[in-house]
């Protein structure tokens, strides 16, 4: 298991500016899964840290729950970032067991 890379006060403070921003789609499910898209500003990508992008595809690499709740993204407890979506790579996707219990 890889560790969270936390951000400075400084990152911090760029990212939080954006906080307002963020956009949380409904929740969708299939048999096992909700899942949910966050919309980052496309600002936003330019003021993250470098080492929170994968260097080979250019988008976000997959961020441990503590590193996108530094982000300022809020969600109930159980969701796990699963993918960027590399066309539009502000779009982080998220999903959790049905029935999740907290």
């Amino acid at each position: 298991m890889s560790r969270p890379r936390y951000l400075t006060d400084a990152e911090r403070a760029k990212v939080l500016e954006f906080l307002d921003m963020i956009h949380y789609s409904p929740r969708y499910s299939d048999d096992s899964n909700e899942y949910r898209h966050v919309m980052l500003p496309k600002d936003m990508l330019k003021v993250i840290p470098q080492d929170y992008f994968n260097p080979e595809t250019g988008t976000l690499r997959i961020l441990l729950e503590e590193e996108w709740r530094g982000l300022g993204i809020t969600q109930s407890l159980g969701w796990m970032h699963y993918e960027t979506h590399a066309p539009e790579p502000h779009i982080l996707l998220f999903k959790r067991p049905i029935n999740y219990e907290s």
